[in-house]
């Protein structure tokens, strides 16, 4: 099959749909997290669910979603049933994993999407919060979270943890009694970030196609943890791009490639 042109965003896109397994539960969010789901549906894991916050549970659109409590959303879901009935599904840890976004993500997983700047009464910046972020953080068997790779979202510390990651690292996220297993990875338009098992510190696992390693240490507004070799990010091919244009064509989410 010819060779096609890719863009960062479609690698990140193909990067989270990888970590949906077939007959995985999903918590999906709104943007990029979205088109995964559906190319992991439309590709290996036909028998995923999926499940939204609006209490919309496994749809098939037609048509793109501009949000998770789009009516386009609802075509041929298996069941509505609403914000009560997903939350107590995270609740009982029956989520494998969740898509996550953030204003801030730090160096352990913890996501802030509260307050940027000032305290929390006084803020330079007030956020939207947790909407269902944090029970997805706090009870989901695992999270993915996505972002874009800057140094005021890349952070040491967060200012305000709205959804925990591995707080302090180490064991600290089970001594607060956090049922869920916490982050499996950060998705950057740059690289792929895991935890290492001990310290729960984030490392580079990867670098996304035609990225300057030194853009992924002075992108992040952390100390970058880059082990020696660092595998490439893989990349769709013709068809799963095809795919994902065909979800997005006008572009909405993901942008094309330039060139």
């Amino acid at each position: 099959m010819a060779s096609v042109s890719v863009s960062l965003e479609e690698v990140m896109v193909y990067t989270a749909a990888r970590e949906i397994a077939d007959g995985s539960a999903v918590f999906v969010g709104t943007g990029l997290p979205m088109l995964a789901a559906y190319l992991a549906k439309a590709t290996h894991a036909p028998e995923a669910s999926l499940l939204f916050e609006s209490g919309i549970l496994d749809p098939q659109p037609t048509h793109l979603a501009l949000g998770v409590g789009d009516f386009r959303l609802m075509h041929a879901a298996t069941s509505i049933r609403g914000l009560h009935y997903v939350l107590g599904l995270l609740q009982r840890g029956v989520i494998d994993v969740g898509f996550l976004g953030a204003a801030e993500v730090d160096a352990y997983g913890n996501i802030n999407t509260t307050v940027i700047g000032g305290d929390y009464h006084h803020p330079g910046k007030r956020l939207p919060g947790s909407g269902g972020a944090n029970d997805i953080a706090s009870s989901a068997r695992s999270t993915v979270i996505m972002c874009p790779h800057r140094p005021e979202r890349l952070v040491e510390r967060v200012q305000y943890v709205t959804s925990p990651g591995f707080l302090g690292g180490g064991d600290e996220r089970e001594r607060a009694g956090l049922v869920g297993g916490g982050p499996r990875m950060i998705i950057t338009d740059l690289a792929v970030f895991r935890f290492r098992p001990d310290t729960r510190r984030a490392f580079v696992s990867s670098i996304h196609p035609g990225v300057d390693p030194e853009a992924v240490i002075e992108g992040a507004g952390f100390a970058v943890d880059l082990p020696d070799e660092v595998e490439q990010t893989p990349t769709p091919d013709a068809s799963a791009v095809a795919l994902l244009r065909e979800m997005d064509p006008a572009g909405v989410y993901l942008k094309r490639p330039q060139g």
